[in-house]
């Protein structure tokens, strides 16, 4: 006899959360810091989009679903340079604004205290120092105290992973913890061919000067003409003097990019190497 039986559509297993956690840990190659929802607004975009949201060193992975293992979004926040303070919405919801070279990203938490984690988490690991919020909770800071410890050992070993570019070697005479991204130990002329080469990775370059005690910047844009110029980044003590019409006295080689950054109003844009290929999508 026949059995007249449907048969139901199998479902596919969800990954276990190690399964998970294993398979966003070989696809980013990257350590989770902090993690949690958030609702993300691009410059360019009118409504808000949810994910699960993760800090790996410093990069954002957006995810669709928690579960999801592999993200449909990332942003690079290396070259941050500044971000608005929280503020509560009419929602109770806490939403701070990222100010980043290629424009801001607007980040809205469930509440304050999550929204101000998050700040703090994003400072730690592109500032390299863990900020002096007194409205953070002290196992909050202790957290970022530890992050901030990572952190700091996988710019090290970034910096010093023969299997890298031997262009990321160790800067003259100063910490590897204080380094912007858009540093390469490159002559002048090596600084040219990668900017001329790699023209979407940015146009700004940090680089030892030709003496090898000091720094320098190396620049290209397009105006009429392909316009390449240096400037030399002198280091006296825990100061940075960037020799310019008039000289500008800046704390930090962040700070000296930075600086760059704003007063070309964003037309100039640290270089750094992309960790995605080109079929990613990036917010």
């Amino acid at each position: 006899m026949l059995r007249s039986i449907r048969e139901q559509p199998k479902e596919t297993p969800q990954p276990a959360p190690r399964q998970i956690f294993q398979e966003r840990q070989r696809i980013t190659g990257l350590p989770l810091y902090f993690q949690g929802y958030l609702s993300v607004r691009h410059s360019r975009c009118q409504e808000f989009r949810m994910y699960w949201t993760e800090l790996r060193g410093t990069m954002l992975f957006f995810y669709d679903d928690k579960k999801a293992p592999t993200y449909s979004q990332k942003l690079d926040i290396s070259a941050l340079i500044s971000a608005t303070n929280v503020s509560p919405d009419e929602n109770g919801s806490a939403q701070f604004i990222l100010m980043l070279s290629n424009g801001e990203l607007e980040l809205k938490a469930n509440d304050c205290e999550h929204g101000k984690e998050w700040k703090g988490f994003i400072l730690t690991v592109t500032r390299l120092s863990v900020p002096p919020d007194e409205s953070l909770l002290p196992g909050q800071l202790g957290r970022m105290h530890e992050v901030l410890q990572k952190e700091k050992k996988r710019r090290i070993m970034l910096n010093n992973c023969p299997s890298t570019s031997s262009n990321r070697k160790s800067p003259p005479s100063c910490s590897l913890t204080t380094i912007p991204a858009c540093f390469y130990a490159v002559s002048r002329q090596e600084a040219i061919e990668m900017l001329e080469k790699n023209p979407s990775c940015g146009n700004l370059i940090l680089r030892p000067s030709s003496d090898s005690k000091n720094y320098a910047i190396t620049i290209r844009r397009e105006l009429e003409a392909p316009h390449l110029k240096h400037y030399k980044v002198i280091s006296k003590g825990t100061s940075y003097f960037v020799e310019l019409e008039r000289q500008v006295t800046l704390p930090s080689l962040q700070d000296v990019v930075n600086y760059f950054v704003t007063q070309t109003q964003g037309n100039l844009k640290p270089f750094v190497i992309q960790m995605h290929t080109a079929e990613d999508p990036v917010l």
